[in-house]
């Protein structure tokens, strides 16, 4: 009895800091309808802070905590509203996920620069490590039982303030109806202002218990995605209620807790890790058996949309990039060649983006992941090296990337974009670092398959190849553009209720785009995999995944052009002096930069371009009329072309 009960005290004590993690969260998204995936991040940030303060400045807990908590999150927390959230609000969910996922990045490449990211950081205790009380024979002590208290007070604390105080409701209008707000006399954006400093708050408090409760080692990606569990815990609370949030947040604390007691096999808890996949496990459940949410309504369709290429411009267009890389490809050295064909590989896994998000609107916060089962079916099939390997790596992938969709198939939005994270977290653990798995020993062995007599074992002839691949994908993916099936995923991004009401199958249309995605990620993979010939568990990190969504959007999600751009980018980005330690951070700052730009910077370039145009051109031109390129002003473009 006494073993049970001293892993429902840590479960406790687990789920109280998830509970003050996840009530910030259910604040945020209550008062501005934003689901802030850097609250992870920003309770990162308050824990570097707070240690900061207590071992190099010697500062006592409480003043640390007032300072950290009490004054610079808050300030932090508006500063993000007012720069931010407030010039997404109303967005679609695309732009909402992209602005906040870059937040998240450029705070992880900001503290990778202010603090060392090598060193062993302990952070000390907020009150004892050794002074305890004894409940039934179990030790707890203080700093644990601070904890719990503090949870209890904060839920409650929110619960009177939403649902028993004038400003709570008020915080809580600003989402259903804003205008009818302001008619009341209460300013929308000051509302939604103090929802965020309020959640900024939760989060860094959260942080400062994660780093001190459970000892962690100060590392800024730990500490990020231990939030994971919180995350459940917001989605058990419908993102909106404190109670079931609280009641979420425990169950997973005990659920993590108990994960590595000997009421389990040990052979179960090594292999599938988990004390670190549960929380992912318990997400995807809670996203799965959460109730049918409302189709959106229609919203104002852009006046303005440049044409798709056609299939002579697509393929003229990708016959002139294969011809260009013959003479780059000769010109660059043996590892330029590795680099630009890695670079080449990675355009071609966000190329598979260009249909599932750009076209169709769907987020995946995992296509490394496919890319990754796909890298390793190839290595499996006839020692790595086989044509058939290839068609292993795209059916692997589809088949799984379907499996995924069949239960996030009816979910939109955001709760898709939070299955899929959770996916590839969970992949990162129970997959990539199996230890039965080729993956864990560090790295294995993808050969480079022999196509049309070649077994392209010189760089530049493999470079070539996936090039020439890129191409090929890309006509085909411009080509599904023009296609009925492409007219039904852009229908389905303006408007899934008129879809429903026109008779398109929404889930087939998912479970279509998912398919075809996750196969054309797994492609990218087996070539990912050729191009050194070795891949480990570093190569497809969810972190490198939201790294490459975001590049994708910053260049424009939606071209063909755009992903190639973004590709290169992706290597090229760590070969920059003075900015190898700068990607998160680049990318970070690019993905707010051009968050309320769906078509992303070449979208933006093209529709100056056109626009420079258009006011060069005399008012009366017949052609500019009988077009229909004439749009009122501020008019954006959706870009489909190369």
């Amino acid at each position: 009895m006494k073993y049970f009960l001293e892993f429902l005290v840590a479960g406790i004590v687990s789920g109280a800091i998830f509970a003050v993690i996840a009530s910030g969260l259910v604040v945020t998204y209550t008062t501005s309808g934003i689901f802030n995936f850097a609250h992870g991040a920003v309770g990162m940030v308050a824990a570097y802070a707070y240690w900061a303060l207590r071992v190099p400045l010697g500062w006592p807990a409480i003043p640390a905590l007032i300072v950290v908590v009490g004054l610079g999150a808050p300030i932090g927390g508006a500063m993000i509203e007012r720069i931010l959230a407030r010039r997404v609000h109303g967005a679609p969910v695309a732009s909402t996920v992209g602005v906040t996922m870059g937040l998240l990045l450029t705070l992880l490449g900001l503290a990778s620069l202010l603090w060392s990211q090598q060193s062993y950081q302990l952070v000390p205790a907020l009150i004892s490590e050794t002074s305890s009380v004894r409940v039934l024979g179990v030790a707890i002590t203080y700093d644990e039982l601070a904890v719990m208290g503090t949870a209890a007070v904060a839920a409650l604390g929110l619960w009177l303030l939403f649902y028993r105080t004038r400003a709570g409701v008020a915080m809580r209008a600003v989402v259903d109806d804003p205008e009818l707000l302001a008619l009341a006399g209460a300013s929308p954006a000051r509302r939604a202002q103090s929802g965020w400093m309020l959640g900024s708050a939760f989060a860094a408090a959260g942080g400062v218990l994660l780093a001190t409760t459970d000892s962690l080692s100060l590392n800024a990606t730990t500490l990020t995605l231990a939030v994971l569990g919180a995350y459940a815990a917001a989605v058990i609370g419908r993102l909106r209620s404190v109670p079931l949030t609280f009641l979420g947040a425990l169950v997973v604390g005990c659920a993590v807790s108990f994960s590595s007691a000997d009421y389990l096999p040990q052979g179960l808890q090594t292999d599938l890790k988990l004390t670190q996949t549960v929380p992912m496990i318990l997400l995807l459940v809670a996203l799965v058996f959460l109730p049918h949410g409302r189709l959106r309504t229609a919203r104002q369709v852009p006046a303005l949309r440049l044409p798709v290429a056609s299939l002579k411009t697509s393929i003229v267009a990708g016959l002139g990039l294969f011809l260009v890389a013959i003479p780059v490809s000769g010109a660059l050295s043996g590892g330029n060649v590795i680099l630009a064909a890695r670079g080449v590989t990675l355009a071609i896994v966000m190329l598979s983006l260009v249909p599932l998000t750009g076209y169709a609107g769907q987020i995946s916060c995992a296509q490394l992941t496919f890319a990754g089962l796909g890298a390793f079916a190839m290595g499996k099939i006839a020692g790595g090296a086989s044509p058939l390997g290839l068609i292993a790596a795209v059916g692997a992938a589809a088949i799984v990337g379907a499996l995924v969709a069949l239960p996030a198939i009816r979910l939109q939005g955001l709760y898709l974009a939070l299955a899929t994270l959770a996916f590839g977290a969970g992949m990162d653990y129970a997959f990539f670092q199996l230890p039965n798995s080729a993956m864990n020993e560090g790295s294995f062995s993808v050969g480079r398959s022999a196509l049309f007599g070649n077994d392209f074992g010189s760089d530049r002839s493999f470079l070539l190849l996936v090039v020439g691949v890129f191409a090929l994908a890309a006509i085909g993916v411009l080509a599904l553009r023009r296609s009925r099936f492409g007219r039904r995923l852009v229908a389905l991004n303006d408007s899934p209720a008129a879809c429903a009401t026109v008779g398109i199958s929404l889930t087939r249309t998912k479970l279509a785009v998912f398919a075809f995605s996750a196969g054309l990620a797994g492609l990218a993979g087996a070539l990912y995999g050729g191009v050194t010939g070795l891949v480990g568990t570093n190569d497809f990190q969810l972190l490198s995944s939201l790294t490459l969504l975001l590049l994708a959007m910053v260049w424009g999600i939606r071209s063909t052009c755009g992903v190639l751009l973004a590709g290169l980018s992706f290597v090229l980005l760590p070969e920059i002096p003075h900015v190898s330690n700068l990607t998160y951070l680049v990318t970070g700052l690019g993905a707010i930069t051009i968050s309320r730009n769906s078509d992303g910077a070449l979208g933006e370039i093209i529709i100056r371009l056109a626009s420079f145009n258009d006011r060069r051109r005399p008012p009366s031109d017949p052609k500019l009329v009988s077009s229909g390129q004439m749009a009122p002003a501020g008019a954006k473009s959706t870009v489909a072309g190369p």
